[in-house]
């Protein structure tokens, strides 16, 4: 969550991170694993696979789900931090309104168009056009002046498209869906809720830049959650919620999950953070993506033909690429994008 300089000064990585950079694979790797295991578990529950209705009214959709694991992840981080003291969240009002803005615009639409791409098309196509998002940041601080568009990050650009291209099927004739690429119809929706999950996953970096370089990713966790949980309560409030009478099953489901998908990953981030620099550790989250694929074509039967993997591949290749930092003297920092599962 943020660029450039986003480890934040409280919560920065040791001075000689290379120390143990193992330690700190091992941790953002699994981190990487426990995402991809819910791209998968979101899925399931979307297309049946995971049995929980009942007697329930309704099924889980992407709306609940981005509700619940907000909301839940909330209710278990904020004792916490308080318990830590009041310090632990305390924040300028304009700091605060930023935050707020994160979460709404951030975490709460990121989340639920990437849910809704999982639910249309395929975790392969929903989180590969996800993975775009830097791609967007980098055009973004370019416009801005705040980079040159180096000749490398031209060839990520190129490459990530191409890529995309060929994940969803406008190279290659099908969808993930094996369908022509012609009768774009409810594939059409996912795709774009897909990329406009990237869009918002390249706005929290952009915007959340400044809060993120001040105070440390827990801090600022609490508040955007607070604010996509008070917007969720807007959009979808409690009687609304109690009215779908969801079984047991599925409240049971909807919990676990965010502590899978919020806390349980981003405690294993943040944690790795501390032996490996900013750089290298979002380079290793680009493990999630492998993991979602492998775990949805292993346990739900989603296959991949050869030519979405090869577009897959250039996506997470031109993603590294856009990370790395540029040759030359007058080399700019490396874009650094932070998980915002």
């Amino acid at each position: 969550m943020g660029k450039a300089t986003s480890s934040a000064p409280e919560s920065g990585f040791r001075r000689d991170p290379r120390q143990n950079p193992l330690r700190g694979y091992f941790f953002i790797i699994s981190s990487a694993f426990m995402w991809g295991v819910c791209a998968a578990l979101g899925r399931a529950v979307f297309t049946g696979k995971i049995a929980l209705s009942g007697e329930a009214a309704h099924s889980i959709e992407p709306l609940i789900l981005s509700q619940s694991r907000t909301t839940f992840s909330l209710l278990v981080l904020l004792p916490i931090l308080l318990w830590r003291g009041r310090q632990r969240i305390a924040m300028p009002s304009r700091d605060l309104a930023r935050c707020l803005v994160l979460g709404m615009l951030g975490v709460a639409a990121s989340n639920y168009f990437y849910y809704v791409a999982i639910q249309k098309t395929s975790v392969a196509i929903a989180i590969t056009v996800q993975y775009t998002a830097p791609v967007w940041v980098l055009l973004y601080v370019v416009a801005r002046g705040q980079q040159k568009l180096a000749l490398q990050k031209v060839a990520a650009v190129l490459v990530a498209i191409t890529g995309i291209a060929l994940t969803i099927g406008i190279i290659g004739g099908k969808l993930g869906s094996g369908k022509p690429a012609s009768t774009l119809n409810i594939e059409s929706w996912g795709f774009v809720a897909a990329v406009l999950a990237s869009f918002s996953f390249a706005f929290y970096n952009v915007a959340g830049h400044q809060v993120l370089a001040c105070y440390d990713r827990w801090r600022v966790l609490v508040w955007t959650l607070t604010s996509a949980s008070v917007f969720w309560l807007i959009v979808n409030p409690p009687g609304k919620v109690l009215a779908a009478h969801y079984a047991p099953a599925q409240w049971t489901f909807l919990f676990v999950f965010s502590m899978l998908s919020v806390l349980g990953p981003f405690s294993l981030y943040f944690h790795g953070l501390q032996y490996l620099e900013p750089t290298r550790a979002i380079i290793a989250s680009c493990m999630e993506p492998v993991f979602s694929i492998l775990l949805a074509a292993v346990f739900l039967g989603e296959s991949v033909r050869p030519i979405q993997t090869l577009g897959i591949v250039l996506v997470l290749t031109a993603i590294v690429i856009v990370q790395l930092p540029g040759r030359g003297a007058g080399a700019r920092e490396p874009l650094v994008i932070d998980p915002i599962e």
